[in-house]
């Protein structure tokens, strides 16, 4: 079998690399770091929850709750009612809860984020290092968990409607 000239193999092989490049190139972008599509929609979102882990490390409970609806609900997983937690006792809850803490850390990482609409869902791990104030004194606690975070766009901002 005789090769193909060198002209054609070339114009292969150039033909390979751009096809290459273009099913690279030009695949969907991502969020640095993760398999999250980069838009619009999930760039706001990311925002948001970097507000409200900043917020939350500041123990600042009305910057927390700018960033949560009015209709937030969230039933705690629980069939119980008597902890699910609205906008109504959250905002009751959220100033004495933050007060009881000390020397807040959250770091938290998305692992995910669905947007459909104006409704979203976003997935992520998050650690919180801090002290919480006893009868007996301050004691340090850990939390790690994966925590699922429901929002909404409400004129234009991503708005926390569970999972605080």
């Amino acid at each position: 079998m005789t090769r193909p000239p060198a002209p054609f193999r070339l114009a292969c092989a150039a033909a390979l690399a751009c096809a290459v490049l273009f099913a690279t190139g030009c695949g969907p972008r991502r969020l640095p770091g993760t398999e999250i599509p980069d838009n619009d929609d999930t760039r706001a979102i990311l925002q948001s929850i970097e507000t409200y882990r900043q917020a939350m490390e500041r123990r600042d409970a009305g910057a927390v709750l700018a960033l949560v609806a009015p209709e937030y609900f969230d039933g705690s997983g629980t069939p119980d009612p008597a902890d699910d937690l609205d906008r109504v006792r959250l905002e009751q809850q959220l100033p004495q809860d933050l007060a009881r803490m000390e020397g807040l850390r959250l770091d938290m990482k998305v692992r995910d984020i669905q947007v459909e609409a104006d409704h979203a869902r976003a997935e992520f791990t998050f650690d919180a290092y801090y002290r919480v104030t006893t009868p007996s004194g301050p004691i340090a606690r850990r939390d790690t968990d994966v925590h699922q975070m429901t929002l909404r766009r409400v004129g234009g901002r991503w708005l926390i409607t569970s999972g605080l």
